[in-house]
């Protein structure tokens, strides 16, 4: 492949075909001496008659043709009178029109700008214009230059337009002076300039170093770097060398900054018996508070007048059902305790047992209420237990608070009226989650936490459901059994077998588990679509969009999924005469695709039944149900909730023929193709193969060779999440405890 040639290119921005005022992303016709041309790129607000010089080079589109992809862009505000007229006539200014632009051009000329900009109150000679509308527009245009100066002295150091606008937005026209008096305010979470962006700013004022403000900033970034990796801390020893070495300080600009942002509770230090470890803020407040309540809790005791044996008899008699010792075990736990924790492999009973504990509860007179990280997982909690399960963040709320951050309704202020919560697939969710849900939940409530502790960790920061677990503190209850029913499914045999780090049989030709041996990449893909539209359907009844999911361990290559979305798109919903489509970078959008949220949105607004609600999460799955090119705007059903998008909203979705293992968990798909790309070691681990074979319902096909099964069967190792969640639970138990 060759590279790109940078190239420079100077014009008037004829027309704005589209702009997306959250990240700058614009599409725009520009007049070139020679020709007009398209231009892509993050600009920021650019309007008709503006004259730029743009940096980038020429690309080819597949629809659109050529077009320039700008990475940078000089603008200088329009110098002639008819491009004047035209700047303001497209509305930037508020409150001039057409009408009144032509009349304001007429009376200053080429000194019109400058004349709004500085001497406003020369406008009262227009016709039409009040002094009360001089001071309306005046203040339009403060807005306005204002935000063009700040984008174009951000731009001198390749920062994005997005990140001025934020800063814009967050601070108004005292930005510029907020940025020089500490440039690495533009990495605080409202705005999230990167810090080595930042960086750049800093070295252009001179900021030294050892400055206190880099250190602060500096050592945040590295405990956030640290998050992104799932540790919600850092030895210190760790820390203490990633510091020097990433900041590049010597010994003592660490030991000052690290008191300083110590006294600025930026980082705390929490006393481990063996060692110290670092925290930010957020982390350390979460997993100390998560502590504290769980302690709080296990101090719990049931009601006395409540005989859980004779309810339990009573169920199975009311049921038919048997419960097994185990599951026995289990309902008495949650009626018993303030908060266990059931664990097991599939076909081990927790669903039944979960209902048990559900309907016991029910006989007793409390409230319930059921909750799982992500859309899939409460649909089918849902489905399960026949009662409304929800996310945690539509069970908790969303708000913004007073210092414009989204934070959640049910708090400690306002929680959670329910004498028990239940929360499934609990190895999905994060520290900072569960803080949230804890401080939700009344003192005198009982949790249930139900989770498969084999699966994946959780996405965001933390090992909680293993962490739990492991601090043997709290009362678990792990069902091991596996029913005689299960036990026929040669699916769930697989599971169990790779959990306990054995091959499975890949010979056996069971009636819902099949290996295909295909170590050519084209050759595997060209098999897995020929399954997937013709074969399966053929054979099963199934229908591709409903039935059939394809998953892959990584984005990437002929079999990564983002090359499988768009294979399999062609395949099952091709382009065709009338029906419309919608872009993002990524993909082409057309009614009847199958596609996935993949950020949480949580003021999106939808629509189910005539009720409007708000809230759509990611790993939340719907269908293309509409297209509208005259609003420019495309309709998504996420399970009987409407949602429209607009065009510049759509790089929340992707397809969804094919999801990554972690994009699939808490799932179930009634058949699952499980693709595994020979290489791709860093995803050869056992963790990831089992949580993608526990996605399979009715039948499993797994398209790979038997070496990278056996790989990542003896691969049990998963990479360390640092935490002292269950130092800091222990420290408070034995508060707890009475002496002698």
């Amino acid at each position: 492949m060759q590279p790109k040639m940078i190239q420079t290119l100077k014009g008037t921005v004829d027309d704005v075909l589209f702009c997306n005022d959250e990240n700058g992303y614009i599409v725009l016709d520009l007049e070139t001496e020679d020709a007009m041309v398209t231009v892509v790129g993050e600009l920021g607000v650019l309007e008709p008659g503006e004259e730029i010089e743009l940096t980038g080079s020429f690309v080819t589109h597949p629809r659109f043709g050529q077009q320039f992809r700008a990475e940078s862009c000089v603008r200088a505000l329009p110098s002639t009178v008819v491009n004047i007229e035209r700047y303001l006539a497209s509305g930037v200014i508020r409150g001039i029109g057409r009408a009144l632009a032509k009349r304001i051009v007429a009376e200053f000329g080429e000194f019109t700008l400058q004349v709004i900009e500085k001497e406003p109150e020369k406008l009262c000679r227009i016709k039409g214009i009040s002094p009360q509308k001089c001071e309306e527009i005046a203040e339009a245009a403060k807005q306005i230059f204002g935000l063009r100066t700040l984008m174009g002295r951000l731009q001198a150091f390749s920062i994005p337009a997005s990140v001025a606008m934020k800063a814009y937005r967050f601070w108004g026209v005292t930005a510029w002076e907020m940025i020089q008096d500490n440039p690495y305010q533009l990495c605080s979470p409202y705005i999230g300039l990167e810090f080595k962006a930042a960086e750049r700013i800093a070295a252009a004022m001179a900021i030294p170093a050892n400055s206190s403000k880099r250190l602060l900033a500096g050592f945040r970034w590295l405990l956030e770097n640290a998050a992104l990796e799932g540790h919600t801390c850092l030895p210190f020893a760790m820390f203490h060398e990633i510091a020097l070495q990433g900041l590049g300080i010597t010994e003592q600009d660490f030991q000052t900054g690290f008191a300083d942002a110590q006294e600025d509770r930026v980082i705390y230090v929490y006393h481990a018996a063996e060692q110290d470890f670092i925290y930010l803020d957020c982390y350390y407040q979460a997993e100390d508070f998560i502590a504290a309540r769980i302690a709080a809790k296990l101090a719990f005791s049931s009601p006395e007048e409540f005989d859980c044996a004779k309810a339990i008899a009573q169920e199975e008699q009311d049921s038919g059902i048997t419960y097994a010792e185990q599951q026995k075990r289990a309902i008495a736990s949650a009626f018993s305790r303030g908060i266990m924790v059931l664990t097991g492999g599939p076909g081990t009973g927790k669903t039944t047992t979960l209902n048990g504990v559900i309907h016991l509860c029910m006989r007793a007179g409390s409230r319930v209420l059921l909750a799982a990280p992500t859309g899939r997982a409460a649909k089918r909690m849902t489905e399960l237990t026949g009662r409304e399960a929800k996310t945690i963040h539509r069970l908790l709320g969303m708000e913004y608070n007073d210092s414009g951050q989204l934070s959640f309704i049910h708090n400690e202020q306002n929680q959670l009226q329910a004498d028990v919560i239940i929360v499934d697939e609990v190895s999905m969710v994060d520290t900072l989650l569960f803080e949230g849900l804890l401080r939700a939940v009344r003192l005198s409530a009982r949790i249930i936490l139900v989770g498969d502790e084999d699966q994946l960790p959780s996405v965001g920061a933390g090992h909680l459901l293993h962490t739990l677990i492991a601090c043997k503190r709290i009362p678990v209850v792990r069902l091991t059994e596996i029913f005689r029913q299960a036990q026929e499914s040669c699916i769930i045999r697989s599971a169990h077998q790779i959990v306990n780090g054995e091959m499975p049989d890949l010979r056996e030709k069971s009636s819902d588990f099949f290996f295909f041996d295909r170590r050519d990449a084209q050759d595997a893909a060209g098999f897995l679509r020929d399954l997937y539209a013709r074969r399966l359907p053929k054979a099963y009844g199934f229908t591709p969009q409903n039935d059939i999911q394809v998953i892959s361990p990584t984005r990437k290559g002929i079999l990564g999924t983002v090359t499988l979305n768009q294979m399999l798109q062609e395949t099952v919903n091709p382009p065709q005469y009338g029906k419309h489509i919608m872009k993002n970078l990524l993909f082409s959008f057309r009614e009847g695709d199958k596609v996935m949220q993949i950020r949480n949105q949580y003021e999106t607004e939808w629509t189910k039944d005539g009720e409007r609600g708000t809230g759509i999460f990611n790993g939340d799955m719907g269908t293309v149900t509409g297209i509208d090119k005259s609003t420019n705007t495309m309709k998504v059903d996420f399970d009987g909730r409407i949602v429209t998008y607009r065009a510049d909203q759509l790089d929340q979705l992707e397809l969804s023929y094919a999801v990554t293992v972690h994009k699939s968990q808490g799932s179930e798909f009634e058949a699952v193709i499980l693709v595994l790309p020979e290489g791709s070691d860093r995803l050869s681990y056992r963790s990831l193969l089992y949580t993608a074979v526990t996605r399979a319902k009715k039948l499993l096909i797994i398209i790979g060779s038997p070496r990278k099964i056996h790989e990542m069967v003896q691969n049990q190792q998963t990479a360390v999440r640092y935490s002292c969640l269950s130092e800091m639970l222990c420290e408070m138990l034995s508060r707890e405890e009475p002496e002698g």
